[in-house]
């Protein structure tokens, strides 16, 4: 069984940002969702069907800050996975529970 792959606003807005800053992570997205079309249930689980997955950017490098985070939320009655945000750990290292509240909020 498939999973269908959905994204907010939010998530669409700043991936467009950090794709004209780092052009090898369109293939790295491409590459999380097809995992997550199989297995959605990734990363670490923050509570109510949440999970937060690192992401690596090649053409960022290694260390500390060389990636990216993906908050994902699993409907897993309506199979799908909604990709409600994004974010460079170079800009901001953590998000914290009433930013992702919000975040899912204006979702």
């Amino acid at each position: 069984m498939s999973y269908k792959i959905i994204f907010s606003n939010h998530f669409n807005n700043t991936i467009k940002y950090l794709i004209k800053k780092y052009p090898s992570l369109k293939n790295d997205i491409l590459s999380l969702i097809s995992s997550l079309k199989i297995n959605p249930i990734q990363g670490i689980a923050l509570g109510k069907n949440m999970y937060i997955i690192r992401l690596s950017i090649g053409s960022k490098g290694k260390g500390k800050s060389g990636g990216a985070r993906v908050l994902t939320l699993v409907k897993v009655e309506e199979m799908t996975v909604l990709l409600f945000a994004i974010y460079d750990k170079s800009i901001k290292d953590t998000l914290s529970t009433k930013e992702i509240q919000e975040l899912i909020n204006n979702t």
